[in-house]
C-alpha cells in the first residue's frame, strides 16, 4: 500500500510529489497521469511566463503563492541549471478609459509588495520598447521567461530518484473507501493508497466527482491559438508586453512574450479577442500580417462557480485523507513550487 498518491503529472502534481518525498524521505509515493506523457497539457501549453503577482487580489492565495512561487522557481532553476530569462514586462494602456485600471493595478502591484514598478509615459516606454505606441505604461522588472515543461521534467527525475512511482496511462475511473485506505481504480488496475492529493487540472472536477468532492468549482477548459513572429522581426520587441486587461474577464488579453528559446509568441486568443493581430498591433503598430506565422495552442483550465461565473482565485480544498487543487488556473505555473508547499502543510495539519 502507498502512503500517498498523486492524481495528475502536470507541473503541480509534480512539484507536490517533489515536495512531499523531500519532507518525507521514503515515502511511498504513488503519482498516476492519465496520458501518455507527463505535463501534456495546461503545463506545456502555456506562454513560459515567470508572473509578479501584479494581478491578483491582495491577501488571495493566488497572489501570495504567485509571490512565493515566483521566488522559489527562480531558484530552483539556478539550483538544477534551467535556463530562465528575466525580460521585464510593460502593462500598457493605449487610450484614455484604460488609465484608471492601469493606476487600479499599479496600486494592486504595490499592495502585493512587487519590487521595483514604475509608471512610464509615451518618451520612457520608447525607451524599454520602441516600436510599442502607449499612452501610458507599468514596466514589472521582476517578470522572467523558462520553459516549463524542462521544469515538471527536472520535477519527475526527481520524484524517480528518491524512489516515488510514476505510472502514465492511467486514468481513474472509480475509487472507494475502505476503514484505513482508498482504492484508486485505472483500467488497468487498482491502487491502495492511505491518502489521495489531486492535481488534475483540466479534469479536477471530474476526479472530484470520482473521490466525492463538492460539485463546484467546474472546470471549463479555454483553448487559445499564438501567432509567432517571424525570425527576422524579433526586433520588434524586447520583452513582454501585455494590454491592460479586462477586469471583468479571467484573460490578461493578446500580449507579447520573447521565449527562452527566442522565439516570440502572440496571443492567446480568448473569448474576448479572437483576432490576435489586431489586438496586438493596438500597441505595436508596426506590426504586419507578413510579419507573422501560425503558432501553437495554448490551454487552461477556468475554475466556474455555480453561478456560471469565474472564479478570481485558486481553490484547495482539504478533506477526510484526500486535499483537491480544484481550480489553478494561470499563474498556476508560477506558482508550482508554493502551491505544492502549500498542499505540504494541509496535509500536515
Amino acid at each position: 500500500m502507498y502512503d500517498v498518491a498523486v492524481i495528475g503529472g502536470g507541473i503541480v502534481g509534480l512539484a507536490t510529489g517533489r515536495e512531499l518525498l523531500s519532507r518525507r524521505p521514503g515515502l511511498r509515493l504513488l503519482l498516476l497521469e492519465k496520458e501518455e506523457t507527463l505535463a501534456a497539457h495546461q503545463s506545456s501549453r502555456n506562454s513560459g511566463v515567470i508572473h509578479s503577482g501584479i494581478y491578483y487580489r491582495p491577501g488571495s492565495l493566488r497572489a501570495r503563492l504567485c509571490r512565493e512561487g515566483g521566488v522559489a522557481l527562480r531558484e530552483y532553476c539556478d539550483t538544477h541549471a534551467i535556463a530562465w530569462r528575466r525580460t521585464g514586462k510593460l502593462i500598457v494602456a493605449v487610450e484614455e478609459p484604460e488609465l484608471p485600471e492601469l493606476d487600479a493595478l499599479y496600486a494592486r502591484g504595490t499592495d502585493n509588495g512587487i519590487a521595483g514598478l514604475e509608471i512610464l509615459d509615451g518618451a520612457a516606454i520608447r525607451e524599454h520598447e520602441p516600436h510599442c505606441a502607449a499612452l501610458k505604461a507599468i514596466f514589472v522588472p521582476e517578470t522572467a521567461v523558462v520553459d516549463y515543461a524542462q521544469v515538471a521534467g527536472s520535477f519527475a527525475r526527481e520524484i524517480a530518484s528518491v524512489g516515488g512511482e510514476i505510472v502514465t496511462s492511467a486514468a481513474i475511473v472509480g475509487a472507494r473507501r475502505t476503514t484505513d485506505a482508498l482504492i484508486l481504480q485505472t483500467v488497468a488496475q487498482e491502487y491502495e493508497t492511505t491518502r489521495v492529493v489531486a492535481c488534475a487540472g483540466l479534469g479536477a472536477d471530474g476526479i472530484a466527482r470520482i473521490l466525492g468532492g463538492s460539485l463546484y468549482p467546474r472546470v471549463e477548459p479555454v483553448r487559445g491559438e499564438y501567432l509567432l513572429l517571424k525570425p527576422e522581426r524579433r526586433s520588434l520587441v524586447n520583452g513582454c508586453i501585455y494590454p491592460v486587461p479586462n477586469p471583468k474577464l479571467p484573460f490578461l488579453g493578446a500580449h507579447v512574450t520573447p521565449r527562452i528559446d527566442g522565439s516570440v509568441w502572440l496571443g492567446p486568443s480568448d473569448a474576448a479577442q479572437s483576432d490576435i493581430l489586431s489586438a496586438v498591433q493596438r500597441y505595436v503598430p508596426e506590426l504586419r500580417a507578413e510579419d507573422t506565422l501560425s503558432g501553437p495552442f495554448g490551454i487552461r483550465a477556468e475554475g466556474v462557480d455555480e453561478h456560471g461565473g469565474f472564479i478570481g482565485d485558486f481553490v484547495i480544498e482539504s478533506g477526510d485523507r484526500v486535499v483537491q487543487v480544484r481550480s489553478a488556473p494561470s499563474p498556476a505555473a508560477t506558482s508550482c513550487i508554493a502551491i505544492a508547499r502549500h498542499v505540504a502543510e494541509l496535509m500536515s495539519s
